[in-house]
């Protein structure tokens, strides 16, 4: 089979892709899906294990009531119809990951169905356009274990030994599966992106998991076909599996297009097949024979009632549902005079949260805005942490903010204020107080400071007396300078004009 790829622009023009993705969300609940086992994320390997979700002999499975109800809210938020009466199955397969040899999941009798997410993807030239991407299903199960396999290659071929983690086995998942995407052209990569970014955040805005992927507790596998342009056909697709990040997503896309297109025009035919993701290349590798449903052995759970979610139930979940997120995103894009790129870094900085509660605090929208995208992403930027995740809390941030606005700091020493918080030196108030931060306004240590900025600086001085009040920045400096950043800049450009007139 051939390994080069076709140049992408190349091959939408000749081919028609068609997208399917298969969405992994790992439910925040503080128990697994069907023991009792805790779900902390990092303890150490197989400490978080019992006989349940190991599938020892004799014992007995138990739904989780709080994870069936985050995916009735998933459903709802997905427009889908809620089962009245569903159930679970077992999936046979021999996989090391899954200690019982099968996975208990959902196949014919999911417990949601038939619904829509629509996708606002960003124009080259600004705007956006609406997609809708239909959900064939979106059901219950269990996630499996987490193998490592030990060697050069991170592959279980060329190995020198494999472990197995169970902590992960038996987390409850929903699993949000799309029908086929098509008509898309050259945004195929664009569309699939937009999905799962929007996907992520309605799952976050309903509470039911952090969404992390970096922790692989929402994880995309990216199906992809292509077929001749104009055939309305589907062609053979191919699985990109655990896809944990929005720019793979796109990227996993943009290369199989081109890896499939160049497999057709050599005369080949595309196997059905899982694909590997390879973060660091940007390239997949052939993983094994893509199995169908046949190949599982579906059956139903025989340890497991039936779900049957009464309507009473469903419509109070549908009371708790959340604003949906595109909703919000507008609303508050319109309050906050925000523009449409502004609105973007926002949401794609992981800051829309921590801005409107900074905003309820008392700070105006472009402030917090600033402080967020600022100061404050390149502190967790460089510490390769989420902004969500930094010692500081919006109120903080709304603080340091009105001690700028009444001229208790200015911006230099408002970051210093911000990076003592970050230290655990305590509020911004304490901060200020214990550093000694606070602006010099006082007139006499301003005049002082200004009369030996004067004296050092002659010929400055004399192109102010001469009418160049512009050239009063220099001595302000050099004042700023002298105070160590201290001073209030307004006052000692009063004072210098009041000398040099």
């Amino acid at each position: 089979m051939s390994d080069t790829l076709v140049d992408y622009d190349d091959a939408v023009s000749r081919y028609d892709p068609a997208l399917g993705l298969e969405v992994h969300v790992e439910l925040g609940t503080a128990t697994k899906m069907f023991c009792g086992c805790t779900t902390a994320f990092g303890a150490e390997p197989n400490t978080q294990t019992c006989p349940t979700c190991l599938g020892l002999p004799g014992s007995m499975p138990v739904a989780n009531r709080t994870a069936v109800e985050s995916a009735i809210r998933i459903g709802l938020a997905l427009g889908c119809s809620i089962s009245e009466d569903c159930r679970f199955a077992r999936k046979n397969y021999f996989y090391p990951d899954m200690p019982k040899n099968f996975q208990t999941s959902q196949y014919d009798e999911p417990i949601a169905f038939d619904g829509f997410l629509d996708v606002d993807v960003p124009l080259e030239g600004g705007g956006t356009e609406t997609v809708r991407v239909e959900i064939e299903r979106a059901h219950m199960e269990e996630d499996t274990g987490k193998s490592l396999h030990v060697g050069t290659s991170g592959r279980i071929h060329g190995a020198d030994y494999s472990l197995v983690d169970y902590n992960r086995a038996g987390i409850p998942l929903i699993e949000i599966v799309t029908r086929p995407v098509t008509g898309l052209g050259a945004r195929a990569p664009e569309v699939a992106r937009a999905y799962v970014a929007q996907l992520r955040d309605l799952i976050v805005a309903l509470g039911v998991s952090d969404a992390r992927m970096d922790q692989g507790s929402i994880r995309a596998d990216v199906n992809l076909s292509l077929a001749p342009a104009g055939s309305g056909t589907l062609g053979t697709r191919t699985e990109t599996k655990n896809v944990n990040s929005l720019r793979s997503v796109e990227r996993a896309v943009r290369y199989e297009v081109g890896r499939h297109a160049a497999v057709l025009d050599a005369g080949e035919k595309v196997f059905q097949e899982t694909r590997h993701w390879h973060e660091d290349t940007g390239i997949t590798t052939a993983g094994r024979e893509k199995s169908d449903a046949d190949d599982y052995r579906y059956f139903p759970e025989p340890d497991l009632v039936p779900v049957a979610p009464s309507r009473e139930w469903v419509e109070e979940l549908r009371g708790t549902l959340p604003e949906p997120p595109n909703v919000r995103r507008a609303r508050l894009q319109e309050a906050w005079g925000f523009s449409e790129l502004e609105m973007r870094d926002t949401v794609g900085a992981g800051a829309l949260d921590l801005i409107e509660q900074t905003v309820a605090d008392g700070a105006a929208p472009q402030a917090a805005r600033k402080w967020w995208l600022g100061e404050l992403a390149r502190r967790a930027n460089d510490a390769g942490t989420e902004l969500v995740d930094l010692a500081v809390t919006p109120a903080d941030v709304a603080r340091v903010q009105a001690l700028v606005e009444e001229g208790t700091v200015n911006d230099k020493l408002a970051r210093q204020v911000l990076e003592g918080v970050l230290a655990g030196e305590g509020t911004p108030d304490e901060v200020v107080a214990a550093r000694g931060l606070a602006v010099v306004s006082d007139d006499g240590a301003l005049s002082a400071a200004v009369d030996e900025a004067i004296a050092a600086n002659p010929d400055v001085a004399d192109k102010i007396r001469d009418g160049k009040v512009a050239a009063a920045g220099a001595l302000i400096g050099a004042v700023m300078k002298q105070m160590k950043g201290q001073a209030d800049a307004a006052r000692v450009r009063e004072l210098i004009l009041e000398k040099l007139s």
